[in-house]
């Protein structure tokens, strides 16, 4: 399956805060820091610079939200 359109959006958001919810349940907030045709890095909101980045693989996520606040 091609997954162009979740790697279009999210690099549409790229630098900004999104709430991305992943199939399995796990929810994430942060920074959208690195978008490619697999994965996407946050950079958690919470964590210090530089400390954590979590990267999500592009077929296990079911929503992107940008964040409100």
């Amino acid at each position: 399956m091609n997954y162009q359109h979740i790697e279009n959006l999210l690099i549409r958001y790229r630098g900004q805060v999104v709430n991305l919810k992943t199939l399995s349940g796990g929810v994430y907030e942060g920074m959208i820091a690195d978008v490619t045709n697999d994965y996407v890095a946050l950079k958690m909101r919470d964590a210090a610079p530089g400390e954590d980045l979590v990267f999500v693989l592009l077929h296990g996520i079911e929503s992107v939200l940008p964040s409100q606040s």
